[in-house]
């Protein structure tokens, strides 16, 4: 089944992302927590689709359309946008720029419950050091780094 989710991207302009569910339908409501590895919302399958990243295939269909890239910081739902403005030095700067399925944080291991302070300092990095090649670079490292994500224990 595929989710939908706003998320904020380039611009601060809302957007909807695609993914495959990984939680249960019920529970879904909480738009204001992070799902981590223990979530008692994670179905079994769920969490096979999250260590292998298989969930996030639908978002293709926003790279389609525009509304994001292949690299580039991951967007954030609008609750903890607000939340981090308020709370990170130049957390807005990822905004300067598209949205990606990957990016630099992921293929160094800040993804899913890890340390928004790290994620940001690794996208405020990318989006200063932008290249084509560092774009490949970090497409290369995602097939070998960044697909299974070890903070999805199954």
């Amino acid at each position: 089944m595929i989710y939908q989710q706003t998320r904020i991207g380039r611009r601060k302009k809302e957007f909807t992302m695609y993914k495959f569910r990984s939680m249960s339908l019920e529970n879904n409501a909480d738009m204001t927590t992070w799902g981590t590895r223990k979530d008692n919302r994670r179905t079994g399958f769920g969490a096979f689709l999250r260590k292998y990243s298989i969930d996030e295939l639908p978002q293709l269909w926003n790279v389609l359309k525009g509304d994001m890239s292949l690299v580039g910081p991951r967007p954030e739902r609008p609750f903890f946008v607000e939340k981090f403005r308020e709370e990170i030095p130049l957390y807005m700067m990822k905004h300067l720029v598209r949205p990606g399925i990957t990016g630099w944080a992921q293929v160094n291991g800040w993804r899913g419950d890890t340390s928004i302070e790290e994620r940001i300092k690794c996208d405020i990095y990318y989006i200063e050091n932008w290249t084509f090649l560092f774009d490949i670079k970090i497409l290369f490292l995602t097939i070998f780094k960044g697909i299974v994500n070890k903070s999805e224990d199954l």
